[in-house]
């Protein structure tokens, strides 16, 4: 049995869409885990009405902890032998359970990921932006030449999640944290295919980019200042108009000023607060 767990937080727009594609899955046998993380928009209605509906949904309700914690309680209130992390605004091909949790049911692998992870939004001109400014190659969203292993797993033995006490909540980068602490990356599980929306417009840019910005730094102290550096109006204006004179594409600009301005408010929230929830 599979164990899907999605964290939401003010996905309103999304959770509906990412809830319906999974109800067309080759493989049957999973439940779906919600863990909702403080959402303040209709989230929380869009949930009532799926447990209303759905047998093999339930969801549960923390203060905002962030995704890690979210993804650790949901973790704990599992059925499956296999858990599957996926976030709300995801969609997914019929195939993508069966696929990405095959090399783990065959004792071929412990956790996998997928590099089959298409941008759902790519008629968006602020979605191709983001594209750009993270070296993605197009409508993907990884770079080319992406390597066959990697630390973010997004499906794993629970026994093997359990082992280590999960993941450690701290901020965008937390999913890294389960590879570390196993000591091994997750492998690619072929023809896993799904879909994932980038930020579509300037108040999404700058809310992703701050939680990006909410993560610990390299150097600790000190790289969070470099950080501050490269986020800078007069980095970021050189920049920006760098790469939209390179693309041809004018609105990377405004893009790279919101992004920035993002990350730059995001590092002084995290070195103030120390939290580095979204």
């Amino acid at each position: 049995m599979i164990s899907v767990i999605i964290p939401t937080y003010n996905e309103e727009k999304v959770l509906s869409d990412c809830i319906e594609s999974l109800g067309f899955q080759t493989y049957t046998d999973f439940e779906i885990i919600i863990v909702d993380d403080g959402s303040t928009d209709g989230t929380l209605e869009i949930l009532k009405n799926l447990e209303k509906s759905l047998p093999s949904f339930k969801s549960f309700q923390e203060n905002h902890k962030g995704a890690g914690a979210a993804r650790n309680l949901g973790a704990g209130h599992a059925n499956g032998e296999i858990l599957v992390f996926v976030d709300a605004d995801m969609t997914f091909d019929k195939n993508f359970l069966e696929k990405l949790t095959e090399p783990i049911r065959k004792s071929l692998a412990k956790g996998t990921f997928s590099k089959e992870e298409i941008v759902s939004n790519w008629d968006n001109p602020w979605s191709r932006c983001w594209n750009i400014n993270e070296g993605w190659e197009e409508k993907r969203r990884h770079p080319k030449n992406f390597p066959d292993h990697q630390p973010v797993f997004r499906a794993i033995l629970k026994s093997e999640f359990d082992k280590v006490g999960g993941f450690t909540p701290g901020g965008y980068d937390d999913d890294w944290s389960l590879s570390r602490k196993l000591g091994y990356e997750a492998v690619m599980a072929p023809g896993a295919v799904f879909y994932h929306k980038n930020p579509s417009s300037p108040g999404e840019i700058f809310n992703h980019a701050k939680w990006v910005g909410k993560r610990k730094y390299k150097f600790g102290i000190f790289g969070s200042f470099a950080g501050l550096i490269r986020a800078s109006l007069p980095v970021s204006l050189i920049v920006g108009i760098y790469k939209s004179l390179l693309t041809l594409n004018l609105k990377f600009m405004i893009f790279k000023l919101v992004y920035d301005f993002g990350i730059f408010v995001g590092i002084l929230e995290y070195i103030i607060t120390k939290r580095g929830s979204k």
